[in-house]
């Protein structure tokens, strides 16, 4: 019997590390990824796109506000911002001071369902629940399983377009970058079913070098629509890569119809991709970048195998 109490204390002292490691330690380390995109047309010059997504910032993070801060040093040509900045009625002005020398950059954004509605506690095991994940019907409700209290939506965004970014809200516009002429779409958040991207469907611009497309949450039916019309990149946020990942599996869930195999990193999208894998990807098939993001809801902050993120794309010439 005292083998197996021995095991049984081994066993919950493994837990308990595990669980504090989760919780204080990988949602601190935050990681820069640096990733080659080949989808610009042969003899343009590379462009260094930087992709943040879901910071859930509180004022107190003082950590997470310094590492942002300091992304600035990369110089990027370009900044997009995949949207839940917000997780405090009074966090915009620490987003805007954390975010205060890459708003001199070139830049666009879009928002998530917790840049207008702030969290709250709710029971982790949801997420392993399928019959919460929407389909969107693009007609403007929002979940309601999210907290009824509004955050300073308005004031984020104007404090964004105040320093030159462009909202992508349910928007098409035209930047030039570096010299490189690109177009950019995007949509309101597809899990509240904001999306509305028949208003702003278009064929790819034959004057543009890339089109790029921007959402917060990657739902398939937006990933379709946007390459369907010639979008080369898609960029997006969300999963937060799962959150919780199994070493040697990979993620569980998406929170979004997404499949687990693309919950983070750069893969492969087609129109009717579903869960195919990129290696069946036919020519021509776009590329997608899902952020793994840098926070999270603050009732649910843990992180295993799942380092919070952002991401310096370098966007080069196809061979």
């Amino acid at each position: 019997m005292s083998s197996v109490w021995r095991a049984l204390g081994l066993a919950s002292g493994l837990a308990a590390g595990a669980a504090a490691y989760a919780t204080w330690v990988e949602p601190r380390w935050f990681a820069l990824r640096e990733v080659d995109v080949p989808c610009l047309p042969p003899g343009t010059r590379p462009l260094r796109v930087l992709h943040v997504s879901d910071l859930h910032l509180v004022p107190r993070q003082r950590m997470k506000r310094d590492w942002v801060a300091g992304l600035a040093a990369l110089e990027p040509d370009l900044v997009i911002d995949t949207g839940d900045n917000l997780a405090d009625q009074r966090a915009v002005p620490a987003v805007l001071d954390a975010f205060d020398g890459l708003l001199d950059a070139p830049g666009a954004f879009v928002l998530g369902s917790n840049d207008y509605f702030a969290p709250r506690a709710k029971n982790p095991l949801r997420y392993f629940d399928d019959s919460h994940v929407r389909v969107g019907l693009g007609d403007g409700r929002h979940d309601e399983a999210l907290d009824p209290s509004r955050l300073p939506t308005q004031e984020l965004v104007d404090g964004f377009t105040g320093r030159g970014w462009l909202d992508l809200t349910n928007r098409r516009a035209r930047l030039d970058v570096a010299g490189v002429p690109l177009e950019l779409v995007g949509v309101d958040d597809p899990h509240l079913d904001y999306d509305d991207y028949t208003a702003v469907s278009a064929p790819a611009a034959d004057d543009a070098a890339l089109t790029i497309g921007v959402t917060h949450a990657p739902y398939q039916r937006i990933l379709d629509g946007m390459t369907r019309d010639g979008a080369g990149l898609v960029i997006a946020g969300h999963t937060h890569g799962g959150q919780l990942q199994i070493p040697g599996y990979g993620a569980l869930v998406t929170n979004c119809d997404l499949d687990t195999g693309r919950v983070s990193g750069l893969s492969r999208w087609w129109p009717g991709a579903g869960a195919a894998p990129s290696s069946q990807a036919p020519d021509g098939a776009a590329w997608l970048h899902v952020s793994a993001g840098l926070g999270g809801n603050p009732y649910t902050p843990f992180r295993f195998s799942c380092r919070p993120e952002a991401t310096l794309l370098t966007l080069r010439p196809r061979s």
